[in-house]
C-alpha cells in the first residue's frame, strides 16, 4: 500500500522543480520553532512546556514525517490546484503525523496553515513581499471558510464558544497576523540584538501571542488563561523585549506562568514557523 497516497497522484515533476527546496524551507521553519526557547509554555528543544505527551523528540519525529507532503503541497500550488486536492494531502500528512508520534498532534495547524503557504511557494517561484499571503487569499480563501468543520477538535469547540475566527480565518485573509505582527517583530528584533537568531524568534512569538486570537490558549485556559496570556506577551513586548539586557530571565519568568496556568499557544507556534517560512522565502520588501 502506498504510505503517500495523495502524493502519488502527482505527476512526478509537476512543474516544480523548486518543490524539494519548498519542502526543505519548510521542515527548517519548524526545526527553529522547535529550537526557540523561551517560548511561554510551549515545547522546545529544553522542556516540554504545558505539555505531558510530547516533547522535543515527538516534534522532531513529526517533521520527519510530514516533510514530504509539503513537497506535494508545493507541487499542487504549482498545478493550480483546488483546496479539496490541498486538503487531501494535508489529511494524509496528519495521517503521517500521527503515525509518527503514536497519535499525538504536534503539527496539525502547522500542516493547514504552512501546508497553504507552501501551495502558495509553488505557484509563485519569485514571491515578492506579500505575495504568498495573497495568493493563499485570492485562491483559496472562499474555499477555507466554506470548508468541512471538525465539530469535535478542540479548536473549532473554542471558535464556537468564543466567537473567535482561528486559523481558518487567518490563513482565508493571507495571514495578516503573520506579515503585520510576526515578521516586523521578527526583524526589529535581528536590529536590537545581531547575530542572535534566536531572541529574534522569541520575539517574534511573543509579538504574536500578544495579538493572535488563538483557540489553544482559549481551549486550555479558556477567556481568563487567554487574556492572561495575550497581556502578559503584550507587557514584555512593550517593555523592550529582547532588547533589554534581562530579556532572557523575564521571557523564562513567563515560561514558567505559562506552564503553572497549563497554557499553551499553539496557535502562535504556528504562526512563528509560518513567519520563518515566508522570511526565508519571500523577496525582502
Amino acid at each position: 500500500m502506498n504510505p503517500l497516497p495523495a502524493l502519488a497522484a502527482l505527476p512526478k515533476d509537476a512543474g516544480c522543480p523548486a518543490a524539494d527546496g519548498i519542502a526543505r524551507a519548510a521542515a527548517c521553519a519548524l526545526r527553529l520553532e522547535l529550537e526557540t526557547y523561551p517560548k511561554p509554555g510551549l515545547v522546545s528543544h529544553v522542556d516540554p512546556g504545558s505539555h505531558s505527551d510530547m516533547d522535543a523528540g515527538t516534534f522532531r519525529a513529526s517533521t520527519q514525517a510530514i516533510t514530504p507532503f509539503f513537497r506535494g503541497l508545493a507541487i499542487a500550488g504549482a498545478e493550480g490546484a483546488p483546496m479539496p486536492v490541498l486538503r487531501r494531502i494535508g489529511l494524509d500528512a496528519e495521517a503521517a503525523m500521527r503515525a509518527a508520534t503514536g497519535g499525538v498532534n504536534t503539527h496539525r495547524g502547522a500542516i493547514f496553515g504552512l501546508g497553504l503557504l507552501c501551495a502558495a511557494a509553488g505557484a509563485l517561484p519569485r514571491p515578492a513581499a506579500g505575495a504568498l499571503g495573497g495568493l493563499v487569499r485570492a485562491r483559496y480563501g472562499a474555499a477555507i471558510l466554506a470548508g468541512p468543520v471538525l465539530l469535535h477538535a478542540p479548536g473549532a469547540r473554542a471558535r464556537r464558544r468564543h466567537g473567535v475566527g482561528g486559523a481558518p480565518a487567518e490563513a482565508a485573509a493571507g495571514f495578516p497576523s503573520l506579515y503585520r505582527i510576526g515578521l516586523p517583530a521578527l526583524r526589529r528584533a535581528r536590529q536590537a540584538r545581531p547575530g542572535d537568531e534566536e531572541a529574534a524568534r522569541v520575539e517574534a512569538c511573543l509579538a504574536l501571542i500578544a495579538h493572535v486570537e488563538d483557540t489553544n490558549l482559549l481551549h486550555r485556559g479558556g477567556q481568563d488563561g487567554f487574556v492572561f496570556a495575550r497581556e502578559q506577551a503584550a507587557r514584555f513586548v512593550a517593555a523592550g523585549g529582547v532588547a533589554q539586557p534581562d530579556w532572557r530571565a523575564r521571557a523564562k519568568a513567563l515560561h514558567s506562568a505559562f506552564v503553572a496556568r497549563n497554557l499553551s499557544p499553539g496557535g502562535a507556534a504556528d504562526l512563528l514557523a509560518m513567519t520563518l517560512f515566508v522570511d526565508g522565502i519571500e523577496a525582502a520588501p
